[in-house]
């Protein structure tokens, strides 16, 4: 993976999973900021500017698709993987359509994330 160190930022409610993906971005040479909730990772754009981020769609207080909202009014162009455990097309759509690059299913496969990272950092 050619990305210069690229930083990602990892938003997801579930401790476990930011662990995970921590180890492996970090595995790639990747830099990798992690976040429990939406909030947080809001606050954190406002000093901060991370090359992409894996965005979990079932969160509370927040969920994915406000937290995608909040980057479209923002207005960022950053390219935004949603990771959700829940294969519905009604809500893939509503992710698209709100700029997401790409709808992973959880569990994740390691290389298919890796390799999506790759091209939306890349393209």
């Amino acid at each position: 993976m050619n990305t210069d160190k690229a930083v990602i930022a990892v938003i997801d409610d579930e401790e476990s999973v930011c662990k995970a993906l921590e180890r492996l971005l970090r595995s790639a040479g990747l830099r990798a900021n992690t976040f429990l909730n939406g909030a947080d990772f809001l606050s954190f754009l406002e000093t901060n500017r991370p090359d992409c981020v894996v965005l979990d769609l079932n969160m509370m207080p927040m969920n994915g698709l406000e937290v995608l909202k909040s980057l479209a009014m923002k207005r960022l162009g950053l390219p935004v993987i949603i990771i959700t455990g829940d294969d519905n097309e009604e809500k893939y759509r509503q992710v698209i359509d709100q700029g997401a690059a790409a709808y992973l299913l959880k569990p994740i496969d390691d290389q298919l994330l890796l390799d999506t990272i790759d091209t939306v950092l890349t393209h």
